[in-house]
């Protein structure tokens, strides 16, 4: 999955978190809840606006994220 067609950085929309294209839902908000223990099935019904795509593209930012630090030289 390319997240960068799911997941936009809009400094107008919750102040420029990564957010899911066409929502205010940003990627910490959905990692959270998952990280709570919510499933996808439960995160989608309380998100009608949030589609499948969408929680695949926030993990997958996540991801290119982690391995963008693992990147980064110890000082």
């Amino acid at each position: 999955m390319d997240y960068r067609d799911r997941i936009v950085i809009d400094p107008g929309i919750r102040f420029g978190k990564p957010s899911v294209k066409g929502t205010r839902i940003t990627v910490g908000d959905v990692l959270s809840y998952l990280a709570s223990g919510m499933s996808e099935q439960q995160i989608l019904a309380d998100f009608p606006q949030l589609m499948h795509d969408g929680i695949h593209a926030c993990l997958a930012f996540a991801a290119e994220r982690e391995r963008r630090m693992l990147n980064i030289p110890a000082s």
